[in-house]
């Protein structure tokens, strides 16, 4: 599968020294170390004795040839390792001729990084001892024995293009669940196995083999972590199958990709993974794909979605005592019986960022025409491809247990014995076979065979059977864009809104500040006068001589100064006087000498006293008589009135009033967003742009914001701007529903299917968990939510795209819409019925009032693509049945992804974007009218 230069090269393993040993004779026992390496022995180190503390120096160096063209390949590499036995060689006894040895343990060397672009590595690896090794007796306290290992290659193996371009594939079947009934751990001994095909540069597919499984009767739950183990037989210590740092974690169900990961499910499976028979692999199997490959990879499950994990069993034969093995697999290709196939949707891997699958995936009986229509597959992998793969051991599977020359006579015999099957007797599930190899073209057959063609087969299906299964990618198919880079190109687009300058106002502005002052000034005066004499004023009225003035003005004086009020007016004038140093004489620097600041002062008071008379000229007596104090009016309340102009279709009433709310407070971001919304109602959408994007520019990570600016570049199609906005509020905000949401919708305009389904299946899941979380919170452990609706109670169900509610109120009744203005007409009769529903939504909601549903039912002239066709509903329809496959009564209020989009769309009068989500809400499997 990989091209690289045909020069074979070799590849170094130098063992320097072992630690902490332990032999069966002696505190200084003689070892030697065996290096193997794909079955061959590379060679023996010189026998060394154990120093009395534990350790020796071996200092062996072996090699092998790595030789893309006719040898050792990048494949070996990847699933095979270099295997270290070290053995004791026992003093000879008398009489002896030759020397006993026994093998003390084994070590495990991984060549993975050779495959990373490494030309050297030292590790230090454990040696794991045998059955009845003393080293098995060390206590957990007490140092492992361990090999320092050095690995060492001329030049990288891969050149830097196959590495950046290059993958690598980890298949890991971890067991199949609920087996049928019939198969019994007592009588002949059959091999389980289970295989799939990896699509390559070439014409052939490579195979990928999980032989000997093993099968369990219930009782009790497979642990977690437990180690996934190499897929090579013959591992003399039991502790060397286990791959280095790498284990089987498990997970939540409801986290997985597979099929049996709905609420409904857990009860089966938790029975099924504790009580049932099961068949358990635990092995990883890894391959090498180079950059043609990884294309060809990424084009196979763009061109078919489900490709066909086929399980069978073959029984196994004794062999006559003196052969180097126990058991051999028969060569007869009708002994394969309960072929199986599980169809594993691999289109999440095509998912941005997206590098790990795993899920249970159900067993259904292998026949032909069903695998050819759901996987494009002709062959089959186990009866059609060939016995002898079977048994080949470079295919990445578990190596036969027969020696090589069982091995190659089985080859040589493949052929005749495939065409004593062809002219004997028909295999299960075989019917058509025939014509299906000679078909060229990919045209579907025109017959279905029935079940009984593989009864062995449906009996998976009546027991429940499934796999769990998980493939994992060192890197992403598709990669995902980082957040930093979604918010660069976000600030690009909108550069951040700089902060309000400081505004100097000139010697006109100080003026008339100061002339403010004094009139403020002269009317508190006024009003202490007219408290202290104002009765006397009107009694004596014009009758009131200068000696009674004067004596008013000495107690108002008096007044003044006792109660504090006149070092008040002076603090009231001080700043206003200040100014006018500033900016009318410009004076900002300190005063050289006494004589200059006297001149300065009696200049600055004689201009002060005169501007004090220009401004008490001005101030008339009706003006003092008559001064009522300003009403001030609050953002919120001309936000009330605006919303009163826009129910009483005053629309030019309440662009006055929006705009005056902006122009108070322009760093508000709610302002900026209730205008845009306004404009979006009145259908202006360049001036609803332009405030939503003033908005980002005041907080770029402002989540209603992003998504709002996305709305109206969908709406102006600027359809890469739309992505960018879209994308970077999901990576803000993972939880987000209607983020989801939203960009599942961008995704089908493009007509991007594959991350349409992404995008919606995650709003799902976030939808699902806000749901669980309300379980947790209100401690109901029937699965039972209670939501505050008119006193009842609901119970909830997790449906595809959301949740659905059986509540003790009547269901809505909702009709088949007429038209465009259809949909819209039950909307407000549906948000209320599902607005308590929402009571635990997460979603914050805009300050927009809902507006009048008379002037937000216009339909727009620009309306962008208009609800789906036929052609694209059915489409939609299929890929969500396809996801979730749940059936779900009609008559059911329904609490979906898309109603949470549609109520965050009508809060800002996004009428134009609600007509598709609302075609969505009709297409998804419970919504839809009653």
């Amino acid at each position: 599968m990989e091209q690289v230069s045909s020069t074979g090269r070799p590849v170094q393993i130098t063992v320097t020294d072992g630690y902490d040993l332990k032999g069966f004779k002696g505190d200084t026992p003689v070892t030697f170390i065996r290096a193997e390496f794909n079955q061959v022995v590379l060679g023996d180190s010189a026998k060394i004795t154990i120093s009395p503390e534990g350790t020796a120096k071996y200092n062996f160096t072996s090699s092998f040839e790595f030789n893309p063209e006719g040898g050792i390949t990048l494949e070996d590499l990847a699933h095979k390792p270099v295997f270290l036995t070290m053995t004791e060689v026992l003093p000879k006894e008398k009489k002896q001729k030759e020397e006993k040895t026994l093998i003390l343990g084994q070590a495990v060397v991984d060549l993975l990084p050779l495959l990373e672009g490494e030309s050297s590595f030292e590790m230090m690896v454990p040696l794991h001892p045998v059955p009845g090794s003393p080293l098995e007796s060390l206590r957990s306290g007490v140092k492992q024995c361990s090999l320092e290992v050095k690995v060492f290659v001329a030049e990288p193996l891969l050149t830097p293009a196959q590495i950046s371009g290059g993958n690598l594939l980890k298949v890991t079947l971890e067991a199949a669940y609920s087996v049928p009934e019939s198969f019994i751990p007592t009588g002949p001994l059959q091999n389980y196995m289970v295989g799939l095909q990896v699509p390559s540069a070439g014409e052939k597919d490579y195979p990928i083999f999980f032989k000997n499984g093993t099968l369990k009767l219930g009782g009790e739950r497979e642990p977690v972590p437990r180690p996934k183990k190499w897929p090579i037989a013959n591992i003399l210590a039991p502790g060397a199958n286990n791959i280095p740092d790498a284990f089987i974690i498990g997970g939540p169900y409801d986290e997985e990709e597979g099929e049996l990961n709905h609420p409904e499910d857990r009860e089966f499976r938790n029975q099924a993974e504790c009580m049932k028979k099961r068949i358990t692999w635990d092995l990883e199997s890894r391959c090498y794909l180079d950059p043609p490959t990884v294309v060809s990879f990424q084009k196979r499950i763009a061109d078919c979605r489900f490709w066909p994990v086929e399980i069978t069993r073959i029984p196994l034969v004794s062999v006559p005592k003196g052969k180097a093995a126990k058991f051999e697999k028969t060569d007869d290709e009708g002994q394969l019986s309960f072929h199986g196939v599980a169809y594993v949707n691999m289109v999440p891997l095509l998912y941005p960022g997206v590098k790990r699958i795993r899920g249970a995936f159900h067993v259904y009986p292998y026949l032909n025409s069903t695998v050819y229509e759901k996987t494009k597959c002709l062959l089959s992998l186990f009866r059609d491809a060939g016995h002898h793969l079977i048994q080949n051991n470079k295919i990445g599977g578990i190596n036969s247990p027969l020696p090589k020359q069982v091995a190659s006579k089985n080859l040589k015999e493949d052929k005749a014995v495939k065409e004593k099957d062809m002219e004997g007797k028909s295999r299960p599930g075989d019917v058509q076979a025939s014509s299906i190899k000679s078909q060229s073209s990919d045209t579907p057959l025109e017959i279905e065979p029935s079940l009984c063609n593989n009864p062995e087969g449906q009996q998976y299906v009546e027991a429940g059977t499934y796999i769990v299964l998980e493939i994992q990618l060192d890197k992403a198919l598709v990669p995902k864009r980082m957040p930093e880079e979604l918010a660069r190109r976000v600030k690009e687009m909108i550069p951040p809104r700089p902060p309000l300058t400081r505004r100097t106002g000139g010697a006109q502005k100080a003026m008339s500040d100061y002339h403010m002052q004094i009139k403020n000034i002269s009317r508190a005066i006024l009003d202490e006068y007219h408290r202290m004499f104002g009765k006397q004023v009107a009694k004596l009225g014009s009758d009131m001589d200068s000696e009674t003035l004067e004596e008013q003005k000495c107690q108002l004086n008096y007044e003044l100064n006792c109660s504090g009020k006149y070092f008040a007016f002076k603090e009231q004038l001080k700043h206003a006087v200040v100014k006018i140093v500033r900016e009318k004489y410009l004076k900002t620097t300190s005063f050289e000498s006494q004589e200059e600041l006297q001149t300065f002062i009696s200049e600055l008071y004689v201009f002060l006293v005169d501007q004090m008379h220009v401004a008490l000229n001005q101030t008339m007596p009706d003006d003092v008589q008559g001064t009522t104090s300003t009403i001030y009016i609050s953002s919120e309340q001309l936000r009330l009135f605006a919303f009163e102009a826009e129910v009483n279709e005053n629309f030019e009433m309440a662009t006055v009033y929006y705009e005056e709310r902006l122009v108070r407070e322009p760093q508000n971001l709610e302002h900026w967003l209730d205008y845009g919304a306004f404009c979006l109602l009145t259908e202006d959408n360049i001036k609803a742009q332009e405030c939503f994007r003033k908005a980002l520019s005041l907080n770029q990570n402002h989540i209603h914001s992003l998504l709002l600016c996305g709305v109206l570049a969908v709406l102006m199609e600027n359809y890469e701007q739309a992505e960018i906005f879209f994308e970077d509020a999901t990576c803000l905000e993972p939880t987000n529903v209607v983020a989801w949401t939203l960009l599942g919708l961008y995704y089908e305009i493009q007509n991007n299917d594959i991350r349409m389904e992404m995008a919606f299946h995650e709003a799902f899941k976030q939808l699902q968990a806000r749901v669980f979380q309300a379980q947790v919170t209100t401690q109901r452990s029937t699965g039972t939510v209670e939501y505050v609706e008119e006193g009842g109670k609901a119970e909830s169900s997790l449906g595809p795209w959301g949740i659905t509610s059986g509540s003790s109120t009547a269901a809505t009744k909702v009709e088949a819409p007429a038209g465009l203005g259809a949909p819209l007409s039950i909307l407000d009769e549906f948000l209320d019925e599902s607005s308590n529903l929402q009571s635990d939504s997460h979603e914050p909601i805009l300050s927009v009032q809902s507006q009048d549903p008379n002037t937000s039912q216009k339909p727009s002239n620009t309306f962008f693509k208009g609800i789906p066709t036929k052609k694209e509903a059915s489409k939609c329809q299929e890929s969500l049945t396809c996801l979730h496959p749940t059936p779900y009564s009609v008559s059911q209020t329904p609490t979906t992804i898309f109603m949470e989009t549609i109520h965050f769309l009508m809060k800002v009068n996004a009428v134009q974007y609600v007509h598709r989500v609302l075609a969505h809400e009709l297409l998804c499997p419970q919504g839809g009218p009653s």
